[in-house]
């Protein structure tokens, strides 16, 4: 009797699932992700990691999920805090791997912290698409690590880019060639400092100041007085989110005023527009968009309507593009065989909101490197291979 029964209750479920077309579990699609929550990286991944993540799940199980072979896979996000460390991060990942067997895993943010735990993620054999580490170690990285891609540029893309923003301002009249240097003292700052310099230097500047930083550090004044001291004719600063705003802030407290003003990773943040206002006008910084292309503006509005924010201009659309390349990959693929998926990666083209991307080497060669916030815009001005740059202009003073 419990026999019959049994088997009864096996072909009513089956008979449903067939009848309302309800996955079963196995046909989950499970994604890990680790990155800052806490930590100083957390207002930075707040922005530009974790919306991202949000808005793809929610518009891939929104369209039904991912067609895997005969599938239509769901997306199941489990999701840590690595509370901006290395050591945190590596815990996660094989926490992901090994406990909750995640089928596939997100990037982590940073330069830091995806140099750090790529030898795991190779390790362990996910597709290790990064969407917020820029290296002049790159080439080096794709080829060791074959699972591994680069969506955001070199180092020294983005310092040959501060290099010709300045030089067309100059070349203009606009700025003289006297520049001041500073950098946040990390893998990213320590490398686009190291880049930034000689490109610099090449396109004719003088380097009248020149300082370093820890990360973390709260206290900017001193560097912002010493640089204004050096009377430069542009203040160039190879910083993350806190630093950006405060280096900012005391710019303007100290009135220190320069032709041409640049901060790096923050000033493509929307946050930072709605805290400086008018003073915003003409800050150069890393990244920058073309607002104007449709597959852009379509993003744009999507990502405001399900995460309520706007996005930042600058590696927000390349972290969802990341997204965008792996899930076209596993349809390709037809398969969560990670091998076959990352094999698919390398064969691209992809279609994605920041245009087409092409992954054979495992770099993407294609990226902005400088944009200035012109008008209530964070437009690009300075490309490695893109179209629509705007013209730099120069910084008028603060008010």
């Amino acid at each position: 009797m419990l026999r019959k029964v049994s088997m009864m209750v096996a072909v009513s479920a089956a008979a449903f699932v067939m009848a309302t077309g309800i996955a079963a579990a196995q046909d989950t699609l499970k994604i890990g992700a680790s990155a800052p929550k806490t930590g100083p990286l957390a207002g930075g991944a707040a922005v530009t990691h974790w919306p991202n993540i949000k808005l793809w799940v929610e518009e891939v199980n929104k369209r039904g999920g991912l067609k895997v072979g005969n599938k239509q896979m769901k997306v199941e996000l489990i999701e840590y805090d690595d509370k901006t460390t290395a050591d945190e991060a590596i815990k996660n990942i094989t926490r992901l791997a090994t406990v909750d067997k995640v089928d596939f895993i997100v990037t982590p943010y940073s330069t830091g912290i995806n140099v750090a735990t790529a030898p795991l993620i190779a390790k362990f054999g996910y597709p290790h698409i990064t969407t917020s580490a820029a290296t002049d170690s790159v080439p080096e990285f794709a080829k060791r690590w074959q699972n591994s891609f680069w969506l955001l540029g070199t180092s020294k893309q983005l310092a040959e880019g501060v290099a010709d923003a300045l030089k067309k301002l100059r070349d203009s009249g606009a700025i003289g060639k006297r520049v001041a240097l500073v950098n946040v003292a990390d893998a990213f700052g320590l490398e686009l400092k190291n880049a930034g310099k000689p490109a610099l230097e090449k396109a004719g500047f003088e380097i009248v100041y020149e300082a370093s930083y820890p990360l973390g550090t709260q206290d900017v004044a001193p560097i912002i007085s010493a640089a204004k001291a050096a009377n430069p004719d542009a203040f160039v600063a190879f910083s993350y989110p806190p630093d950006t705003f405060a280096l900012t802030e005391q710019a303007q407290i100290q009135k220190f005023d320069v032709g041409a003003f640049y901060v790096g990773v923050g000033t493509a943040f929307p946050a930072f527009a709605g805290r400086f206002k008018d003073n915003a006008n003409g800050v150069m910084g890393v990244g920058g968009i073309n607002a104007s292309a449709p597959e852009m503006q379509d993003y744009l509005k999507r990502h405001k309507e399900v995460t309520g924010a706007v996005p930042d201009a600058w590696a927000s659309a390349t972290t969802y593009a990341g997204l965008e390349i792996l899930g076209q990959a596993i349809e390709r693929a037809g398969t969560t065989d990670k091998a076959k998926v990352i094999a698919e990666i390398r064969k691209g083209p992809f279609k994605t909101v920041i245009g087409e991307v092409n992954l054979k080497d495992g770099i993407n060669h294609n990226v902005w490197a400088v944009g200035q916030w012109q008008d209530g815009t964070f437009n690009g001005v300075a490309s490695s291979g893109l179209s629509g740059a705007k013209a730099p202009v120069k910084k008028q003073p603060w008010k």
